[in-house]
């Protein structure tokens, strides 16, 4: 079905409202809607004002987005048929606040940017009898609002990956059960590796990974491999140690062999809390931090109030502090295999002193080139898809990436498991022989958390 669509008979184009929080979240929106036309209320440009300092991602959007509706206006006016957006394109303008109609007036009591923005698409869509006029808002709230009073309102779609899609990217490890006993023992306790037309008869996706399970007289086993599409064979996941961490099951040999895999740039690992996506991202890190010129760690800075990290005392590093706690636990775990004093622990005091070990908000990451560079970052649900792109566009010659995150655990108001940017991540980069994506099913922190993660 297409997106944006709709059965009714319309007289011209659609006309698409749009909320600030779309243009927050992917300023080029605008180019996104095919010939319909957009409608901006003069609400969200006052809003947008209100983010035009700052280096985070929502200023980067409201300052390209106003950049952009300045140089397509030009020298003229938006007038009342607005302005044209481009070849194949509707046209865009901006519309100034109009009242509820009279029969709603009383319905709203507060006077907010989120009710300006309904009646002025009432107004719209009153002005315009015969064609189709919807609010577009990731505010869900918003959209109730507006379909209790026989508004149209659509979540924007665009970025939005299909259901089957997020199921598809959850459940990437191929059981199989058929494979004869003479690939099994070549594959387990031989080469390590066999044709992959002992398996099908179609090329696996790269990366593709399996589990294949067999009787013994002494019981049932697996074996856990992965397809390399370099040299077109199935090869064996073996158990791997780094920085003295193991894996405690297949999903985590699975995460650890990616993530120590030097020919996989880019890895996605999700699954609930306590899973060991950060632990064995940080650990893989460790462990090969001599083929990195540094690792640098961060994860996205949420806050209860969407209050900017400037409101906190202290310079940069104090202001991390509270966000990167859950980094800096992981690596007090990875301490703490080893004796106080000993080489491993030395090295890890050596490497944060020297800062070959760094904790950096994703604010900063904005225009450098990370070459050479073994780059974490946790709790990436929360980031939007153009967020994760502007991540990995940063990332120079010899630079590997692991992103981690739950899409369960999102905190970001107008993110969900369709939208955010890991499942994006999941969905786009999907059969890249540079990319390797696992989700770890099994929580290992400790029993209580296992036993409180299934019942309550």
């Amino acid at each position: 079905m297409e997106k944006y669509s709709d059965t009714k008979d319309r007289k011209g184009p659609k006309i698409f409202v749009l909320d600030t929080n779309i243009i927050l979240h992917d300023y080029r929106a605008i180019r996104k809607f095919q010939d319909n036309d957009i409608v901006i209320p003069i609400a969200v440009l006052e809003e947008l004002d209100k983010f035009k300092k700052g280096n985070d991602t929502l200023n980067y959007n409201a300052r390209g987005f106003m950049r952009e509706l300045d140089r397509l206006s030009g020298n003229g006016m938006f007038g009342k048929d607005g302005i044209p957006l481009g070849k194949n394109l509707g046209r865009i303008r901006v519309e100034l606040n109009h009242p509820f109609p009279d029969d709603l007036k009383d319905c709203f009591q507060d006077d907010t940017q989120d009710h300006r923005i309904l009646s002025t698409a009432m107004w719209v869509k009153q002005h315009n009898p015969g064609r189709f006029v919807a609010l577009v808002t990731k505010d869900v709230n918003l959209r109730m609002k507006s379909k209790a009073v026989g508004m149209e309102a659509q979540d924007y779609l665009t970025d939005r990956i299909d259901e089957s899609k997020v199921e598809y990217i959850k459940n990437e490890v191929i059981h199989f059960k058929g494979l004869d006993r003479q690939s099994i023992q070549t594959l387990a306790f031989g080469k390590g590796s066999i044709p992959y037309t002992d398996v099908s008869s179609e090329e696996p996706a790269p990366n593709q990974l399996y589990k294949f399970q067999w009787e013994q007289a002494s019981g049932s086993y697996s074996t856990c491999a992965r397809y390399d599409a370099a040299s077109k064979k199935i090869v064996l996941v073996k158990d791997r140690y780094a920085y003295g961490i193991s894996p405690r099951n297949d999903e985590q040999k699975f995460a650890l062999d990616a993530c120590l895999n030097p020919e996989i740039k880019l890895v996605s690992l999700t699954g609930g809390a306590g899973t060991g996506k950060t632990l064995l991202a940080l650990a893989s890190a460790l462990e090969q931090e001599r083929d990195f010129d540094q690792i640098i760690l961060s994860r996205p800075t949420v806050i209860l109030g969407n209050q900017d990290i400037g409101f906190l005392p202290g310079d940069q590093k104090t202001k991390m502090g509270p966000f990167v706690q859950p980094l800096m636990d992981n690596l007090s775990v990875i301490r703490n295999c080893f004796r106080p004093g000993s080489k491993q622990a030395m090295k890890i005091d050596a490497m944060m002193k020297d800062e070959k070990l760094l904790i950096s908000p994703l604010a900063y990451i904005r225009g450098r080139s990370l070459g050479k560079v073994f780059f974490i970052i946790d709790e990436a649900q929360n980031l939007t898809p153009h967020e994760i792109k502007t991540i990995i566009t940063r990332a120079g010659e010899g630079t590997k990436m692991i992103f981690t995150g739950d899409i369960f655990q999102i905190d970001q108001p107008y993110l969900d498991i369709y939208s955010n940017g890991l499942t994006h991540l999941g969905e786009k980069m999907s059969g890249q022989p540079l990319f390797a994506h696992i989700d770890l099913k099994k929580g290992e922190r400790s029993e209580l958390s296992e036993i409180a993660s299934k019942l309550l």
